[in-house]
């Protein structure tokens, strides 16, 4: 549980009172705290389809990607990305928590009674989803769920 400590430790630091922000997170029935994204990490949040094909893209080509999000019932997905990423975003249909926002953030390592949850928990290195190869990634996904839904396979 060492790993889910750090990660607590890292995902508190960007609150303004950390230690109350660990303290409230412990206590909260529902596991999760509001933070603010901007400090440490942006987030890029793509419609759940999409952000699916694009993790698995992800997961093709990286160890292991950054730190995922994903909120009740599948409908958004949320990759964190260096913090400034959301400012010079310009990505259609896609939305971006960067400074002066807040995001629900769940406690890593537990399971929230629904809600977010993590797909990918961080891991309290501070590492995070390069935003070139997440946009690179994003599009490989694009062109899958077109093939997908269109009904085209592709020649053998």
């Amino acid at each position: 549980m060492t790993g889910a400590k750090t990660a607590v430790e890292w995902l508190a630091s960007v609150a303004p009172d950390p230690e109350a922000c660990r303290r409230e997170w412990e206590r909260s029935p529902l596991g999760v705290a509001l933070l603010p994204a901007g400090r440490a990490w942006d987030v890029l949040i793509l419609p759940g389809e999409l952000g699916y094909a694009t993790l698995d893209v992800l997961t093709r080509v990286l160890d292991r990607p950054g730190p995922v999000l994903v909120n009740f019932g599948d409908a958004r997905m949320g990759f964190l990305v260096p913090a400034g990423t959301a400012a010079r975003w310009l990505g259609t249909g896609i939305r971006t928590a960067g400074a002066g926002t807040w995001i629900v953030v769940p406690y890593p390592g537990r399971s929230s009674p629904g809600g977010v949850r993590w797909l990918v928990p961080p891991d309290g290195s501070g590492m995070l989803t390069d935003p070139a190869l997440l946009e690179l990634a994003m599009h490989e996904a694009v062109a899958a769920l077109a093939t997908e839904h269109g009904g085209q396979h592709s020649g053998g």
